[in-house]
């Protein structure tokens, strides 16, 4: 009775560890840095730009006239949400280290307390 429970245990412990795992492995953080670099950079090249100077927003393969107060408008906005959606991501990937953490301690005390659960999944993964 008690091995059964410790299997379902490990085996729901093992779920919870794969699916955490895949979250951590989807994360967007890179993404999220590489538009905010690219908005700032943007940014700081169309403030050099004297205020008469006609900017090209590009929409698809189509580029169309902007006013320069515009695409700066846009490009803060960008950059400003970028590092918000940054910070979030920040914090969703630090609660899911943590979840990931807690998962696994929580796999080694369940091997650690049932020692022939801990031999029949080696057996297993030996074959």
């Amino acid at each position: 009775m008690a091995d059964e429970a410790n299997r379902t245990a490990f085996v729901e412990l093992q779920g919870r560890l794969i699916e955490t795992t895949a979250k951590l492995k989807q994360h967007q953080m890179r993404g999220k840095e590489g538009e905010k670099k690219r908005a700032y950079l943007t940014l700081d090249e169309l403030q050099r730009l004297p205020d008469a100077t006609n900017t090209y927003k590009s929409i698809g393969k189509l580029f169309v006239l902007e006013p320069k107060s515009v695409m700066v408008v846009e490009q803060k906005q960008k950059l400003e949400d970028s590092e918000a959606a940054i910070t979030s991501l920040q914090t969703s990937k630090e609660y899911l280290e943590k979840q990931l953490a807690e998962v696994e301690n929580n796999i080694r005390e369940l091997l650690q307390q049932d020692p022939g659960l801990a031999r029949q999944i080696m057996s297993m993964t030996v074959m």
